[in-house]
């Protein structure tokens, strides 16, 4: 290891932690009807399994900024990675469905403080010109993780038993645990920091509510559930409360003000659109290749696998080209690959052939490893260093609800959709499915569309930027 420079070491070690947790979470979404076999349980109650998940892990992330002042960013994140590997052995030992919720909750608030402080050690150790190649690398971790996790998920029910979904996390975790120990250069606390109670109150449980919400929520009738409702507009007003309160503090949680630096904001739609149209895919596919074309699991993980491996390839790729060309050109064709293969997902029929799948999805990664981590980037590199940690909280809380919103949309808009095209043309189920799925490819692909001047905007605000730094200095 001596002869790998530090910050190659830096960003090996918040690798192994951030693909650890988000393949874990992916790992489980196959393995929900088996654990409602074990554990004697209904849907509703088991899928409380991903959704409390979800949820801490969204309620913690805005504390990582004041937390990491006050305490240091490596102390937090070590104790991050230690509640996330106590939490997978535990959840290993559960001995009913509560407990294992429990434990879920557990990693959850660990991922919380993993997830932000990983891309703020990558901006501590990489020069800004380097960043773009940096991020790339760690974001295959983000991006290749909810895809291939579903297919290892499914061979490990199939294979093994469901304490392996828990168990497989310890070997990279406390891999990743051990880099950090080593190589991750402890920061200096803040003094005289004050704690903004009032700011975490609101943050927390508007974007607690809303997430609670939102995993609660898989068909129309959910949405016409008093508490779910309930929940958004609660959400929504505490949301709506902490913004008010954050514009008057002197030390807010979340300092507000980085969304008046054009670059940060238009990086962050990007991020929210990519993640609807990732996670929407996610959804949409699977019935596609299962409830349609009537193949199996494996086929389904198969299907995903060249978009996971190009979206890896083409990140760093993306990474290396916004160090040297800037984020225009490479944002910009990212955002139309990806239109571009979400749209003709909208026009395949029942005689279209796998391979087709295979092709556009392979589009699709093209274009999301072209576009997310550059803007990504981009954005985070244009707010003052000393906002790394909670511009990188505020993105990720964001991309959480963002990609809940995607899952959410798609499934009420299936299930009404392919419910209205059997009652009005009496098609058969597959038929009706096909019909609702394309239609759902062809929504996101709206709202890509729309996205596609971002990728030159981000470009224009950012070369702004930079001439304004170099004649000031």
């Amino acid at each position: 290891m001596a002869k790998i420079p530090q910050k190659w070491l830096v960003l090996i070690s918040v690798l192994l932690g951030t693909f650890t947790v988000i393949l874990n979470n992916s790992m489980l979404n196959p393995g929900i009807p088996h654990l409602m076999d074990v554990f004697n349980a209904d849907a509703v109650s088991t899928g409380w399994v991903i959704t409390i998940f979800m949820v801490t892990m969204g309620m913690t992330m805005p504390l990582t900024g004041y937390l990491g002042d006050k305490f240091g960013k490596k102390n937090l994140y070590l104790f991050g990675m230690i509640l996330f590997l106590l939490g997978s052995l535990l959840g290993s030992l559960s001995w009913n469905l509560s407990s294992l919720i429990f434990f879920r909750g557990l990693q959850g608030v660990g991922g919380g403080f993993i997830m932000p402080l990983s891309m703020a050690f990558i901006f501590e150790v990489f020069p800004r010109k380097e960043r773009g190649m940096a991020t790339g690398v760690w974001g295959i971790a983000a991006m290749m993780a909810p895809t291939i996790g579903p297919t290892l998920g499914g061979f490990i029910i199939e294979l093994g038993t469901w304490q392996w979904l828990f168990l497989c996390n310890i070997p990279t975790g406390l891999l990743g645990l051990t880099f950090s120990v080593m190589y991750l250069k402890p920061t200096a606390r803040t003094a005289n920091i004050t704690f903004d109670r009032s700011g975490f109150l609101t943050v927390t449980f508007g974007v607690g509510a809303i997430l609670l919400a939102l995993g609660r929520i898989s068909e129309l009738a959910h949405l016409q559930d008093p508490l779910n409702i309930a929940l958004l507009l609660g959400g929504l007003v505490s949301l709506f409360v902490f913004v008010k309160i954050e514009n008057r503090k002197e030390q807010p949680l979340l300092d507000l003000s980085i969304f008046k630096i054009k670059a940060y904001t238009i990086s962050v739609w990007v991020s929210i659109i990519s993640s609807i149209g990732l996670f929407g895919g996610i959804f949409l596919l699977p019935l596609l290749v299962q409830n349609v074309y009537g193949y199996g699991a494996i086929m389904t993980g198969l299907v995903f696998l060249p978009s996971a491996l190009l979206t890896g390839v083409f990140m760093t790729v993306g990474g290396r080209i916004l160090d040297r060309k800037g984020p225009s050109g490479v944002v910009t064709f990212g955002l139309l690959f990806s239109t571009v293969g979400t749209v003709f997902l909208g026009f395949i029929n029942m005689e279209t052939g796998l391979w087709v799948l295979f092709l556009l999805n392979a589009i699709r990664g093209i274009g999301m490893g072209l576009s997310t981590m550059p803007a990504t980037t981009s954005g985070m590199n244009a707010i003052p260093e000393r906002f790394i940690s909670r511009g990188s909280a505020m993105n990720n809380v964001l991309r959480q609800m963002s990609s809940a919103l995607g899952i959410v949309f798609m499934s009420v808009y299936f299930e009404v959709r392919r419910a209205q095209v059997m009652a009005a043309n009496g098609m058969a189920v597959e038929e009706a499915s096909l019909q609702a799925i394309t239609e759902g490819f062809l929504v996101i692909s709206f709202f890509m569309l729309i996205s596609i001047p971002a990728g030159w905007l981000l470009g224009k605000e950012v070369k702004k930027q930079e001439e304004r730094e170099h004649a000031a200095s």
